[in-house]
């Protein structure tokens, strides 16, 4: 998957906040006397590119840095250039060449950012005494926040399939009130780095209590806890992974180096899926793997997605949905392939609902379907949105559901009248790339690909939000089981982070111990 480097990204005299792109070779003379910290060129977010989500179909020689979507790093280097602003990074310098990178560079990249210290890390008090959020130096920057946010808005292109998607939908967003305060500022810690590998592909990170939270960070599945502010490997993907136990059907031989596009955690239960259609389950209170499979033999066969739920009689399954137009469901208690749907276009992601007998199937049409999980015949088309699809989400009430699409919008549709959506919801720069409800069912939450997760509060019919804003690439996004926390993955070159939002209870009281 190594991508390559053919432009970079300079200030236009005059302004700090207008950027253009050099074109070789002007662009390796300058990088000569001034190289670009370079983002993981493994996450094609930075670069959104038309092609498919085959990770064998990259286009080389590809100008990949654009205005709309700079890394925080490339934002400081350029500013840097413009104003002099060099030795931002006290603690932990950046790489500053340009080089084609691959798959063996994500040991070196782990390596320079792990020098960022837990002091590093942003506390409510520290917010308090005006510290950013996400330890951004403001103060020793030639901007403000606010002009370099105006600046992300102004220049953000959202990446769409259906040209003009985004601006179509604008005419249909149902207002909502901005300002509502339904989860607060907890901790961000940069001790641990969250990563994506597909831009579109925003499922890396799952919080199974308050407390403990499962995320991709390079080539390691790693658990955090919020309580002790400790780390630990859970999954070394970098070298061979194979299954401990022996189950009919397990991939005895395990897989190497596997490139993880999506994951999920629940039950006690851990699956990841990758690139090339592989999935690695373990449950966490067992030692090693439990069970390895191809769920596909197709080229392209990425797995989009999975959602792991529970049978009414108990048993454990997940779905599993894959670039190759298939939706498969694997038993757990007997570790076997029970089901394999086929569909018209490539699967993004797939919901069940809470009580089982209804699953949302959105992907690369505009059209989703609300199917029987148990044949896979559509009960209804869901007709409404612009461009594909990558998200979904049912309330816990089962009788209303939410899917987003890259047309900027979530749209939340009633079982009880599939005719049309009765909400459709606007975000600000890009696609809805991740959406989880709260389990009680009061809180709606949705992720674009950069900068925003909104909330909003269901009971006011989605008429109230609030608006959480940072700079960085999401690689996921989770509530807790209990709703008391919201955690978001934040992937940049210099700022990756996980960020912990607890839900506000008006325990005014505690603010004296702040």
């Amino acid at each position: 998957m190594a991508l390559f480097l053919a432009g970079t990204v300079l200030p236009v005299a005059g302004t700090p906040f207008q950027f253009c792109l050099l074109q070789p070779p002007e662009t390796s003379r300058l990088l000569a006397s001034n190289p670009a910290p370079v983002p993981s060129p493994d996450t094609e977010s930075q670069g959104e590119r038309c092609c498919s989500r085959n990770p064998e179909v990259l286009e080389p020689n590809l100008v990949l840095f654009r205005s709309n979507c700079l890394p925080f790093a490339v934002f400081l280097w350029a500013m840097s250039l413009y104003d002099g602003l060099a030795g931002v990074y006290p603690e932990e310098e950046e790489d500053r060449h340009a080089v084609q990178m691959g798959d063996s560079d994500y040991e070196e990249d782990e390596s320079d950012q792990s020098t960022c210290k837990a002091t590093e890390d942003t506390t409510p008090m520290d917010v308090k005494k005006g510290k950013d959020i996400q330890g951004i130096p403001w103060d020793r920057m030639n901007t403000t926040r606010d002009r370099y946010r105006q600046a992300r808005l102004q220049q953000y292109a959202n990446f769409e399939n259906i040209p003009n998607s985004g601006r179509t939908s604008e005419k249909e967003c149902t207002p909502a009130e901005k300002g509502q305060v339904y989860y607060e500022f907890q901790h961000n810690t940069r001790s641990v780095k969250s990563t994506i590998l597909h831009f579109q592909l925003r499922n890396l990170v799952w919080a199974t209590t308050r407390h403990d939270v499962y995320l991709m960070s390079y080539y390691s599945v790693l658990h955090w806890s919020a309580l002790t502010r400790e780390k630990q490997e859970i999954i070394d993907l970098q070298g061979h992974v194979a299954p401990c136990e022996k189950h009919h059907g397990n991939f005895s031989e395990g897989f190497y180096h596997t490139q993880v596009s999506t994951l999920a955690v629940k039950n006690n239960l851990l699956v990841t899926g990758g690139f090339h259609g592989e999935i690695i389950c373990k449950f966490l209170d067992r030692r090693g793997i439990s069970y390895c499979c191809k769920s596909t033999n197709d080229d392209n066969g990425i797995t989009n997605s999975l959602e792991i739920y529970e049978k009414p009689s108990g048993s454990l399954h997940f779905l599993a949905s894959n670039n190759d137009c298939g939706v498969r469901d694997f038993d757990m208690e007997k570790f076997q392939l029970c089901n394999n749907f086929r569909f018209a276009w490539p699967v993004n992601h797939t919901s069940l609902s809470p009580d089982g007998k209804l699953a949302v199937i959105v992907g690369d049409n505009p059209d989703g379907l609300l199917v029987d999980p148990n044949s896979g015949k559509t009960v209804h088309d869901l007709r409404g949105h612009l461009d594909y699809s990558f998200a979904s989400a049912w309330n816990p009430d089962g009788r209303t559901f939410a899917t987003g699409n890259q047309d900027k919008t979530c749209r939340v549709w009633d079982i009880r009248n599939l005719s049309k959506s009765i909400a459709v919801l606007g975000g600000n720069i890009g696609a809805i790339r991740s959406i989880r409800y709260t389990s009680d069912g009061k809180f709606l939450a949705m992720a674009e690909p950069a900068d925003f997760i909104h909330i909003f509060d269901v009971d006011s019919g989605y008429s109230r939000k609030q608006e959480l804003d940072f700079f960085g690439e999401i690689a996921g996004i989770s509530f807790s089981p209990d709703t008391e926390a919201l955690f978001v993955g934040v992937h940049d070159r210099a700022y990756s982070s996980l960020l912990q939002f607890n839900r506000q209870r008006f325990y005014s009281y505690l603010d004296s111990a702040l």
